[in-house]
Formats: C-alpha cells, structure tokens, sequence
C-alpha cells in the first residue's frame, strides 16, 4: 500500500479544512459545505497501489475497528466485481448486504463515493430514480461506499460498509481509509448533521 504524494493537494486542503469543520445550520450551506469536503476526501484519499494484501489488511483493521466502537457492520472490499474482503458483524441482516451491493453499484457507475453521488443529486433537485435511468434495486444514493482510487489509473475498485446511518457509514470508511494511508481524518470527517 501507497498513498499518492498529495503535497500539493494537502497544501489546497490546508485552506480548505476549517470549511470541512464548520457545522452549519442552514441545510442548503450544510449540503454545499458536504460536496466540497466530499470532493475533497476523494481527491485526498488516493492510493498508487491496492491489491489482496492491501485489502485483507485494511479490511482487518476496518473489523477491529468496528468491533471496538461495538458497531454492527457489513465491510466489503473489492476490485472491480471480485471480493477481496468481506465480514458481516453481529447484528448486521442480510438486508445490509444488499444495501452494501446497491453502493457498491452506485460507486461504480459514477467514480464517486455513494454519499457525496446522493448529496449532488438532492442538490439538484434530480431524482435518484428511473427518471435518470437509474434503477434503485440495484444503486442506493447513501452513503457507505468508497472509490479505491489509483493515481494514474482512476476508480479500480470499492471499499463499502453498511449497518449504520448512512452519514455514520461514510465516515467510518473515509477515517479507516484516512487512518491506512497515514492521513489526518480529523480535517476530513464530515461534521454532524444540524437538526
């Protein structure tokens, strides 16, 4: 595992961090302020390499991890279609599983993670539905779902959870992949979401 040289990304996310931080309460500036961190993670949050090793690792202390803050999820990582990692957590239903295919899906299709896919669309005001071509029984726009981002190569994979609210269920993947690559997920957490 590598993370890409991100000096001159992490020098634009330095002026960008207080904005991932600042918790508003206008729900419009909420869904701005998400994209915008969003984006930023997945620029951030970039490997050079990731393979079954990788997987099995990361997958392992994702588990720990999950296990420690007693939290019933499904983890899922992969490379294209083929499972590399999976476990299903006490307290985790078959229905998770297929939430977890549904953003798997979801990710593929559009090399975002599945949260910030769902907070453009709600954004919009688009309909996350058969209206875009889009058939919800096979794609959620919640979040949960992870690009695995190679530099030079793109979107190779996915590293999906599910078992929580889907906010919770994103940040629970962007802190493990943050915690892998050795990169500061404090400035990257999405804040909690106003009432």
């Amino acid at each position: 595992m590598k993370s890409e040289n991100i000096s001159t990304d992490f020098c634009f996310s330095l002026s960008f961090e207080a904005s991932c931080q600042i918790q508003r309460k206008d729900d419009i500036l909420n869904l701005h302020d998400d994209i915008k961190c969003l984006k930023l993670q997945e620029e951030i949050l970039r490997f050079t390499t990731f393979g079954e090793e990788d997987a099995w690792l990361m997958g392992s202390q994702m588990r720990a991890l999950a296990k420690m803050k007693n939290l019933p999820l499904v983890i899922d990582i992969r490379i294209g279609s083929r499972p590399l990692f999976y476990t299903a957590i006490v307290g985790t239903t078959p229905e998770n599983t297929d939430w977890v295919r549904r953003k798997i899906n979801t990710v593929m299709r559009f090399h975002k993670s599945s949260y910030r896919v769902g907070r453009e669309y709600l954004q919009k005001g688009n309909g996350f539905d058969a209206s875009r071509g889009i058939n919800v029984m096979d794609h959620a726009d919640a979040g949960g779902g992870f690009p695995i981002f190679i530099t030079g190569t793109g979107v190779i994979g996915t590293i999906t959870v599910s078992g929580v609210p889907q906010r919770e269920d994103h940040n629970f993947v962007v802190e493990s992949i943050a915690t892998y690559l050795k990169v500061n997920y404090t400035a990257l957490a999405l804040q909690p979401q106003s009432e």
